[in-house]
């Protein structure tokens, strides 16, 4: 993949994830230097109210899986867009059902 979408906020690494429901709970906080030796690893940006818009999965440097999240006011999610290996994108609309 070549690059995906920069997601917005502040940039954190972890080396995993958890949870099957959209979006993912990045697991496992790593330090810049951390990243340095691993083949591996999962780059997160977060919002200021500390939610995620988006994530890559590295491997071997390159953007293997990229997930970007936009929310409604609520704070549920309104959309996911999903870019794979093969550059294929999936975009999953989601209604507020709080509203």
């Amino acid at each position: 993949m070549n690059e995906a979408p920069e997601a917005a906020g502040e940039c954190r690494y972890f080396l995993s994830y958890t949870g099957v429901a959209l979006p993912f709970r990045l697991i496992t906080p790593l330090t810049a230097a951390d990243v340095e030796n691993r083949n591996t690893y999962f780059k997160g940006w977060f919002d200021a109210d500390g939610r995620l818009t988006g994530f890559d999965k590295m491997v071997y440097g390159e953007i293997e899986l990229a997930h970007r999240y936009a929310y409604h006011a609520s704070g549920r999610v309104r959309r996911v867009e999903i870019t794979d290996l093969d550059e294929e994108r999936t975009v999953i609309d989601y209604p507020d059902a709080a509203a």
